[in-house]
């Protein structure tokens, strides 16, 4: 049986990467401070948990003062939904770091309870974002230098990634012609509903084909996971943007491009740490993807989350033009300490079953 992590002899073993954690989220306060934002702090029990199709939530009831007072209540996945409140409400740049909960995720870079970080910008476009993460990311690494003075770099899984050199951006079309030799906008002519037939035949001389249930972005996944996700962020981080709009999650279609979304996410040392939108402020536009989201939950998983009223009425409300992200904070200190897993760079785990 292995020895508990809060045996001095074992923890003395994480405690270096502790210690730069600490450094490292007051390196990213300050410089959230610096640039005009507040810290927000919003419950983590919620209505509806998130929307993504393929996530699982913590369930529980919450019970008012009297018997007959009880009502289905989760952990969120994200802070997301209490965050786009607050920017209906008015505030204009705001971020958290909020603990989040994902069921039936534990590997090497997942846990079931990490650190989201968090932030929103009203008036802004999503490339803007890109400066943001690129302040971030050298404020980490500057961070982690003051307790391990030998960390260079971004470092995961053999490969590095230097914050302080250019960072390339790159279109998810270009990244799979370059590494899978597909013409990916090709496959989906139209735009919501792409053609896994096509997708199957391009890659079929990549010796990847679909399952018998497998939808377009099953088998987009399969592809990006084998031959394009391990070549990003060597050497530098790296954007890769303008996503298939089915895959738009809560962003906005490209202006001049409707095939594309407003979307871009972050990787570094093949490692993707942040996921960002410009984003959607249609109601009726996110009322009619929550419903086709939740559609397809119940047909792939057996269940389907609930909307969040208040959160579709902060929107016909009016939510301003902003743009936010979601980096995981737990995997930027591993990133920043060349920690081999998640749980190294966590206080204490969540016991396992």
């Amino acid at each position: 049986m292995a020895a508990p992590w809060w045996r001095p002899d074992v923890f003395a073993r994480r405690r270096p990467y502790l210690e730069a954690r600490a450094a490292i989220m007051a390196a990213v306060r300050r410089w959230f401070a610096e640039a005009g934002f507040v810290e927000v702090d919003t419950p983590a029990l919620q209505v509806s948990p998130g929307q993504e199709v393929h996530l699982r939530a913590f369930e529980t009831v919450l019970h008012g003062p009297r018997p007959d007072e009880a009502a289905t209540r989760y952990l969120h996945t994200s802070p997301e939904f209490a965050m786009k409140k607050l920017l209906a409400a008015g505030v204009p740049r705001l971020y958290q770091l909020a603990h989040c909960f994902r069921n039936g995720e534990r590997a090497g870079t997942h846990h079931p309870e990490f650190t989201m970080l968090e932030w929103y910008r009203a008036g802004a476009g999503y490339h803007e974002l890109v400066d943001d993460c690129r302040g971030l990311l050298q404020a980490a690494l500057t961070a982690a230098r003051t307790v391990l003075p030998d960390r260079t770099a971004l470092v995961w899984g053999g490969e590095s990634a230097d914050p302080f050199a250019y960072w390339p951006v790159l279109t998810v079309a270009e990244a799979f012609d370059r590494w899978a030799g597909i013409d990916l906008l090709a496959t989906a002519p139209d735009p919501l509903a792409p053609d896994v037939g096509r997708l199957a035949v391009a890659a079929r001389p990549l010796g990847i084909a679909p399952g018998p249930d497998d939808r377009w972005e099953d088998l987009f996944f399969r592809i990006f996971l084998d031959r394009i996700e391990p070549q990003l962020g060597r050497g530098a981080p790296l954007v890769l943007t303008d996503y298939p709009l089915s895959m738009a999650a809560l962003a906005r279609p490209k202006p001049g491009d409707p095939r594309l979304a407003e979307r871009f996410e972050l990787y570094v040392a093949g490692l993707e740490l942040a996921n960002a939108f410009g984003e959607l402020t249609d109601p009726a536009a996110q009322r009619a993807r929550f419903a086709a989201d939740m559609a397809l939950k119940e047909r792939l998983h057996g269940t389907a989350y609930p909307v969040d009223p208040d959160f579709l009425a902060a929107l016909d409300h009016g939510l301003p033009d902003s743009a936010g992200i979601a980096l995981g904070f737990d995997r930027l200190v591993m990133l920043a300490t060349a920690a081999p897993q998640i749980e190294h760079v966590l206080w204490a785990p969540v016991a396992a079953p």
